[in-house]
Order: structure tokens, then sequence, then C-alpha cells
């Protein structure tokens, strides 16, 4: 049985279709993501799932029972905001404790069961303490604590480390997996930072315009991508159009928009003529040699450093500025160097060209 189900759930407001069809069956125990960019419906479907939106058709399954008919309050999920929420006016006893007081919990048991809840967050002893005197960090840790110590089936995250500072932000990261880890409780979270998704996620959904393009794990939707939307927007991808001059199987001949033939998997049914975008991954290509339709000619247009991130700019001769990733192959060129862009073509994949691209 799974935590939680979405079957074919649909949300329409007017005309506009926000949510277009879309299921889910999330197994219980794991931390599992909707990712995509602002407009593409994943926080309206968190919503119904939560009860404060209604769907427009289909039906949505917690333990393997529906709960449409249920109001928020009577559907065993608990959300953090991405502001949080928390009540400035109360201790950080209090607030953990609010959930249970409404819920008319005997009040003998509610300290036992916050200082609890606050040792597996990692803050014993800071109930007598105000919201304001906590970090960005602890504030996150309450507001999980405040949700889980009410046990629910599912805890919704819609977006909760958006207001946070890079660096925190990357903390928090593993905070939020360790602390998913340690509950054992499914974690549905809501993002458009890919970068969320992948470190923390068991299973990530990509979803565009209303609908999910992709759903698997980390490492599957960075490797094989099932779309041109997904390769473009889960992790870092270099773009060149092109049309397919030539099919050989799996692999296709692109004839590049600016020039020169390069060799590429074809991700989808695009056939020979078809437009296409050939993606290929920074950390795929490298400075010098290689197959004659696996090499550009550019030029050097800017050596960036970022620690482990570091990027090599090449303005190719008939196409676009990209990046290249530089495990130490900076040392090695130079500004304004002319120099050739290979890669193995079996990294390299092509996909029907996107409306607008």
């Amino acid at each position: 049985m799974y935590d939680l189900s979405c079957e074919r759930v649909t949300k329409n407001f007017g005309s506009f279709t926000a949510v277009d069809g879309v299921s889910l069956d999330i197994p219980s125990g794991s931390f599992f993501s909707i990712l995509g960019p602002s407009g593409c419906g994943k926080t309206t479907l968190m919503r119904m799932i939560a009860g404060f939106e209604t769907p427009s058709r289909g039906d949505i399954r917690i333990k393997g029972d529906s709960v449409l008919a249920l109001p928020p309050n009577r559907r065993n999920v608990k959300m953090v905001f991405q502001h949080l929420a928390l009540f400035p006016m109360m201790s950080v006893g209090e607030n953990i404790a609010y959930g249970l007081r409404c819920r008319g919990d005997a009040k003998a048991e509610i300290p036992a069961r916050v200082a609890r809840v606050l040792d597996r967050v990692g803050l014993p002893g800071v109930e007598d303490k105000r919201i304001e005197q906590l970090s960005g960090g602890q504030k996150q840790r309450i507001a999980i604590a405040r949700c889980m110590v009410l046990e629910p089936d599912v805890l919704l995250l819609d977006e909760p480390l958006g207001a946070l500072d890079l660096k925190l932000r990357e903390h928090m990261k593993i905070e939020l997996k360790q602390l998913q880890h340690r509950f054992e409780t499914t974690f549905l979270y809501i993002t458009h930072d890919q970068s969320e998704a992948l470190v923390m996620s068991d299973t990530v959904a990509v979803m565009n315009a209303g609908r999910f393009e992709q759903i698997g794990a980390p490492r599957e939707l960075y490797e094989n991508p099932v779309s041109g939307f997904v390769a473009g927007f889960v992790g870092d991808s270099n773009c060149l159009a092109g049309r397919i001059a030539e099919i050989r199987g799996d692999e296709a001949l692109v004839e590049l928009s600016g020039g020169g033939t390069v060799r590429a998997r074809r991700g989808d049914g695009a056939g020979q003529g078809d437009a296409v975008e050939v993606f290929l991954r920074p950390e795929a290509l490298f400075v010098g040699e290689g197959d004659p339709h696996a090499t550009l000619d550019g030029r050097v247009d800017s050596l960036l450093f970022n620690g482990a991130n570091s990027r090599i700019l090449v303005q190719l001769d008939n196409g676009p500025l990209i990046e290249v990733a530089d495990p130490g192959q900076a040392g090695r060129v130079a500004q304004d160097q002319q120099v050739r862009v290979g890669w193995d073509p079996a990294r390299a994949t092509c996909f029907a060209q996107r409306a607008g691209a």
C-alpha cells in the first residue's frame, strides 16, 4: 500500500487547466519531490493533497483511502510552508504543542511529547526560547517538529528553503534528508530548484505545464531524460540546434544550424529531417581531439573559477557559447585560445525541437 496516491488528478480554474491528469504513487517512508518551474502546477497539486483546493476530476488517496470528502484538519497530512508560519508570540514549546492542544490530547502528556520531538530534530531543551531567538536553520527544524509531533502519514513541504541564504540552504538540504530518514515518514517536497530535488530525493517527478514529463530516480532523470524539457531543466546542459540528416539505429547524425555535423543518441521519436536540439552536459565535454562527428571548434571566451564547479566558456566558431566543466583542464588553455571541444557521442542526446526554442 502507498502512503499517498493521486489518480488522474485535474484542476481547472475556469478555462485554465493548472493540473492536467497527473498520477503518482509514493511508497511509505520515501522522499518524493515534485520539480518544476514557477506556474507549472506543483503548488496547486500540493494544495489539493492538503485539502485546501478541490480537484475538478480524479482521486487522492492516503493509505489507500480516498480523502476527497475530508476537510484539511481530518487528513493525516501536515504542511511546512515556505515562510514557516511559526507563531512569534508563542515560545518554541508552545508552537510545537499548539496542534496537540487543538486536537484535544491529554495536557499531562504534551510536555513529554514536545521534548521527544525536539530531541529528534536535534534541538533538545529549547522549549522556553522565543522564535526570534532562533537561527534560520533552527526555525526550519521547529516548523518540521511542529508537524511531526502530530505523527502525520505524509509531510508536505512547499519550497521551505526558498527564503534562506545560499550557504544555509545547502546545509539544510542535508539536514532535511537526515530528518526524513530519522522520522521514517513520507516527505512530499515541492521545489523549482533542481539541486534540492536531486540531492534529497529518492524519486523526482518533473512537472511542466500541469503534467508530469518524467518520474524517476535522480540519476535516471539526469542521465536518461525522456524529453528536451527534462534534459534542459534537470542539471546544466549545453543546447545546440540542428536537423537530423541521417539515422543509424538509436543514433542520429545532426546537421547543426551553425554548421558542422555531430553524432547523438535519439532521445525520442524524432525522424530524418526533423528539427532537433542536441543536449551536452558540461562534464561530458573535454578540450582536445576526438571523433570528427563529436568535436566542435571554438575560442576560449572565459575561464571561470568556482572550486569544483569551475567552467571554461567556449565560443563556438559557428554556434553558441558553451560551458565545459573544468576538472583540471583550465591549466592547459588560455583566454582567446583556439580549441577543439570533444565528447563521447553516447553522452550527447537529441530531442525534437521544443515550441519556442
